[in-house]
Parts: C-alpha cells; structure tokens; sequence
C-alpha cells in the first residue's frame, strides 16, 4: 500500500526529504504547507505537488497518512500536533523541538492520537556509526564508559543571513547547540546506552559578534550508570574542522567515528564534503580490519548520493514503522533526550551549578530556558 506523503515548511532541507520521497517506491509525495505562500508555490512546481494553505485540510483532502515537519525550530509543534490530530504519521526535522514543552506537547498530542512520530537523525544510518553500535551491542569494548563528541565546525556571516531566522533566539531557538549539533548528541546518548543523570556545562559567542545565539558550548556529563562523557561543540573554526564521536569501553578498548570531516554540510548551499569513517577501533584482534573498513565504507557511500540516501533510509524505516504498526528506530521520546541535554546546558551557564536529570518544562521564566538574560 503507498503511503501519500506530506511536506511542512520549505526551509531547504524540506528539498533533501523531496528528492528522497521521490526515490521510495512506497511513498508519494502528494502536498505541501508553508507559512510563506510564494515559497510553497515554487516548491509544489518543481516537484509536481499542490499546495496548501491549511494544514488539516491537506491531510484531510490528501489522504495523508505521513507528513515530514520541515520549518524552524522553534514552529515544530503547533503543525506537527494539528498533522497528527487530522489523521498523519508525523516524522520532524532535527531537533524534535527548541524547548521542552513544545517536546512534550508533540509527545502528548502523539499518545492522545495514536500517531507515530519521529525525529531525524539520519546519521545513526552511516556504515561507521552502524559498526560502532554493532560492536557495543555485542560487547566488544564492555559496557561504555567514557563518550566524548568533539564538533568544531564554520558558519560564517553569509550562513547567517541566508535565512531571517538564523542566529535569533526566538525564531532559531539557539545556536551550534540547537542546530547544529543535536546529531551527535543523540548519537553520544544512543551509542552510551544510558540516560542522563547530570550535566555542568557552559556557552559563549567567540567570533559571531554579529547573531544573538551561541557559537560555541562545552558540557560535561555523568550518566545514571556511572558512566561519563565529554560535549566541545563549535562554529568557530574555520573554515571547519571535523566532527567526532567516540565511545570508549569498561575493558579498555575503543571505537570511534568521524561522521563529518573539513567544511561542514549546508543543505542547499554545498555538498557533504568528506565520507564518514571510523578513526579509533582498538577492539582485540580487530585493530587490522580498520583501514578495510574505512575503504569499503567509502566506495559504498561515493556509490550513491550521501545528500539524499540516508534521509531516504530513515524515511523508509519511518514508513515501515506505519505498515506495520512498530516503533520508529528514532522516536520522539528520543528526540528529546536531544534537547533535554541542550536544555541542561543552557540552565546550568544561567544557574552556575550542575543540572540533574530528568528535567522538565520550566513554565515560570520568560528566558528561554536559560538562553537569554532577563
């Protein structure tokens, strides 16, 4: 059965997920909502869609069964609730939401509907990342002791001013912590296997004097099951450095990856500029394979398009979740562990002490959870 499939907002990732719509032959793609009439109408004309104005009445008209939630951070949960309640399958652009209570909301409002929802993350499908979660999965490095996520990335003032939203705290939500690391904190959380018991960390702007938002955000972390980690994620290198998660193991042994290397991806501007690979793997009597692996790994993702083949993977996965009445791999519950992490950063800079977990929606301040002073 085809399942008719949605686009909400045409930010330019929403042109990613198109182009991988297109090449799923259980999904098509059928409609689109934007908040800006102008771009939806450029976007329904090149991909032969329609256009509209109201998002129930898309869902209802269209028959759709899934919708894919493509605007700003921030403006995630009002149309991701009113998808689920006309009748959809939500998946949402990373992060699930900027604060906690739009998180929640979106959780809710999925439990009350019985509608599945998901968050992309569609790094945790690179050959690297999958050897690594194999290798923690079946004990190879023991139980994970020590994660660490190093991100040091560019964005310069083009980036910024490209779009009107980018670098505000009320229309991005935040900066290098709330767009552009949120993949490898849920892959540090993913790939640890235990929640989050505690967190000090701290933000700061080191030469984007320009944007409101952080640029840069460092955070250490206790894990429930006495497990630490480590979070050094930045905009301020240029012109990009390189993206690294690796999880060291209880028996000494390691594994690492680094899903992003040199000038960092900007969906629509450039394209992925190096292939994945893993740069630690220190698992008894598999140190040799490592060069291998990383050679394989290449051919297999310069054989297809690394801009659209891992968002089509975890669309079809979201897909087969629908058919057959399962889980997403990626929930939303696991979107916010994301920004539950996030969040702690921001609260314990503004509180100067470290934040326990699990944290809940703060309802009471008027400062964005810690992201701008009052």
């Amino acid at each position: 059965m085809t399942i008719n499939v949605a686009i909400i907002g045409c930010a330019k990732i929403a042109h990613l997920h198109a182009k991988a719509i297109l090449q799923i032959p259980e999904l098509s793609l059928k409609a689109v909502w934007s908040r800006t009439t102008a771009s939806a109408e450029k976007f329904a004309a090149e991909y032969g869609v329609t256009v509209y104005s109201d998002i129930r009445s898309m869902i209802e008209q269209e028959k759709i069964r899934m919708a894919v939630v493509c605007t700003a951070h921030p403006y995630h949960a009002d149309p991701a609730i009113t998808a689920m309640e006309a009748g959809a399958h939500v998946l949402i652009e990373k992060p699930l939401a900027s604060t906690l209570q739009d998180c929640d909301r979106i959780i809710d409002a999925a439990r009350r509907t019985g509608r599945k929802t998901g968050v992309i993350s569609q790094r945790r499908w690179y050959q690297p990342i999958v050897r690594m979660k194999k290798a923690i999965d079946e004990g190879k490095i023991g139980a994970p002791a020590l994660g660490t996520v190093q991100m040091l990335g560019w964005r310069d003032r083009s980036y910024y001013e490209s779009d009107a939203w980018r670098g505000s705290w009320q229309l991005e939500g935040g900066g290098v912590l709330v767009n552009q690391s949120p993949h490898q904190l849920d892959l540090l959380q993913w790939l640890m296997g235990s929640d989050i018991d505690e967190v000090f960390g701290y933000w700061g702007n080191i030469n984007h004097p320009y944007i409101e938002v952080e640029d840069t955000a460092l955070a250490l972390i206790r894990f429930k099951n006495g497990a630490m980690g480590n979070i050094l994620v930045s905009n301020s290198q240029k012109p990009g450095l390189y993206g690294k998660v690796h999880i060291h193991g209880s028996n000494g042994a390691s594994v690492g990856s680094q899903p992003e290397g040199g000038a960092m991806f900007l969906p629509g501007k450039t394209p992925i500029a190096e292939a994945p690979r893993l740069d630690i793997w220190t698992v008894p009597g598999e140190e040799h394979l490592l060069q291998e692996w990383n050679e394989t790994d290449a051919n297999e993702f310069h054989s297809v398009d690394p801009m659209t083949w891992y968002f089509k993977q975890q669309l079809a996965d979201f897909a087969d979740a629908i058919k057959n009445n399962r889980e997403p791999l990626v929930t939303a519950e696991e979107g916010r562990k994301t920004v539950e992490l996030f969040t702690a950063i921001y609260r314990s800079q503004r509180d100067r002490k470290p934040v326990k977990f699990p944290l809940s929606p703060e309802y009471t301040r008027n400062d964005m959870d810690g992201r701008i002073k009052i």
